[in-house]
This record gives C-alpha cells, structure tokens and sequence, in this order.
C-alpha cells in the first residue's frame, strides 16, 4: 500500500522594505518585525504535524522565516537553491515607478515566457525536481519547503493542469501561507492551501517578493 506523504510549499514573511523596491534575489533584505512574528505563527500551527525535513531557499527572508519553525520542530534547516526566487531583469527597481518608465517596456513583450524574466517552464522544473526530492527525504510524513510567491504558485498552477501565464494581482499566495500537496506514493492526489498567519497580513503584498 503507498505511504501518504505532504510536502508543503511555505512563503516566507513580510519583509521590511519601506521603499517598495522588488528585490528579487537580492541581498540584503530580512523579515520585519510583523514578518518574524508570521514565522512565529506558523511554527506554533505546525509544531504537532508529522514533519520529518525542512529545507528553505538561501535567501534571508527564507531563511529567516525556516529558523522558528527548525527550532520548534527539532529540524535541522536544509538550502536549496532550486527554492530560489524567480530571477528577474527589474530586480532593485522601484515597484510604483519601473511600469512608467518607456526604457523598461522592452521586458515586456511576451506576458507568457515571461520576458521580464525567468521562464515559467523553468521555475516549474526546479521546483518540481525539489518538491520530488522533499518526497522522497519525508516519505510517509511531512517535509517544509520554505520558499517565494512565484515559484510556489507557478508551481501550484502547474500541479493543477492550468496555465502558467497569469494575473500576479490574483495569485492565492499570501505571506506565510501553505500551500501542500498531498502524495500518495509518488502520485499527487490534492493540493490544499491555508493561511496560519493570516491575522497578521496588512494590506496587499509585492508581486514576486
């Protein structure tokens, strides 16, 4: 009989970014003190899960947000850099400005590639090929994937048979939420999505952060 295994896609929390800038894979940019408290959040909501291993994108926010939930758990923390932001050419551009700005309309001809930046295809394969060694790593328990807004939700869409271009305004991806997909041996049966810290969320988030 197959084992059951879940492997949940968590995004990191707020970061502090009073300029609004899109930082991409940027250094340099840590959790604010709502967004640490986010990571509290989800460590206490999951401290009683079967979770086995942990592993988290060398980005500090992700970091970051992967240390609570290591401590509560007892887990060592494992990088990855399949779990890496999606690259991006308008990485330190100001996010309210760089759509006016005629010079940057160059990156914008192909909303389904997309060309602003990494290939949709590509973020999908990286992520898929890390959500299948999560798999195997926790296989009849839980496993923690700390990770960005696009690749989890690029990699939802994907798991779900839909298309990959999108509306980033409509992305079900807030901060710190779940996303986890349920395997029974290696066939995936459902994807579920919740949002443990939700009471903490202000407002709407950066696209791509």
């Amino acid at each position: 009989m197959a084992q059951t295994t879940v492997v949940h896609l968590l995004r990191h929390g707020e970061v502090h970014n009073p300029q609004g800038v899109l930082y991409g894979r940027l250094p340099g940019y840590h959790l604010s003190e709502r967004g640490r408290q986010m990571a509290e959040t989800v460590a206490k909501a999951v401290a009683g899960r079967d979770i086995v291993a942990l592993y988290s994108s060398p980005l500090e926010r992700a970091q970051e947000t992967a240390a609570p939930l290591a401590a509560t758990l007892g887990l060592d923390v494992e990088l990855d850099e399949r779990l890496l932001e999606a690259a991006n050419f308008l990485e330190g551009k100001v996010v309210a400005a760089f759509l006016r700005t005629p010079g940057n309309y160059r990156y914008f001809w192909n909303l389904r590639r997309p060309s602003w930046g990494e290939p949709y295809v590509e973020v999908v394969a990286r992520m898929r090929q890390m959500i299948i060694t999560a798999r195997k790593a926790a296989e009849g328990h839980e496993a923690v994937l700390v990770s960005h807004q696009l690749p989890i939700w690029i990699s939802r869409l994907a798991a779900e048979g839909r298309r990959l271009w999108h509306d980033p305004r409509r992305r079900q991806c807030e901060l710190a939420s779940l996303t986890s997909f349920t395997f029974e041996g290696d066939r995936l049966i459902s994807v579920g999505y919740s949002e443990p810290a939700r009471s903490l969320v202000k407002g709407p988030t950066i696209p791509g952060a």
